[in-house]
């Protein structure tokens, strides 16, 4: 059998409501510098980003708990390669759990110098602390914030 290949290019864009849970972390966010996770109030944990159901229990959240602005990383990527529509490389990506939060939360890295790296690499190490920084002017989004170690 043949496997054959096709290039597609979409650009389609959305858009859509945030709904109640999401526009709350993000107008905080915004507005204040501040993240938020949802509470379970059946398992305790604590979801960053916040999320309306517990992924867990399927139990609704309701109690907001401010978290952060100190975490540790728990994943983290340095690309190096050129991808349509994200920033220019050298940069880094990863996933924090923040402070009184049980899940983590993608973010960019920064102030790390990332032209070496195997040094970057062992800054960004899994289990490193790290500090949540804001922009002077926020829009309500994920580019609000990013990390730094701490």
């Amino acid at each position: 059998m043949e496997l054959m290949t096709r290039t597609e290019q979409w650009n389609i864009t959305y858009r859509h409501a945030l709904g109640e849970t999401a526009s709350h972390f993000f107008v905080e966010l915004r507005d204040n510098a501040r993240l938020y996770g949802r509470r379970c109030a059946k398992s305790k944990r604590v979801l960053v980003p916040p999320r309306a159901f517990s992924d867990q229990t399927l139990e609704a959240t309701e109690e907001w708990v401010e978290v952060g602005p100190g975490g540790r990383i728990e994943a983290f990527t340095i690309v190096y390669e050129a991808f349509d529509k994200l920033p220019d490389p050298p940069y880094a990506f990863g996933y924090v759990t923040l402070d009184g939060a049980d899940t983590a939360i993608g973010g960019y890295f920064r102030s790390v110098d990332l032209s070496k790296p195997e040094e970057a690499a062992a800054r960004l190490a899994v289990g490193t602390r790290v500090v949540t920084r804001f922009a002077a002017d926020r829009v309500g989004d994920m580019l609000d914030f990013w990390f730094e170690p701490a």
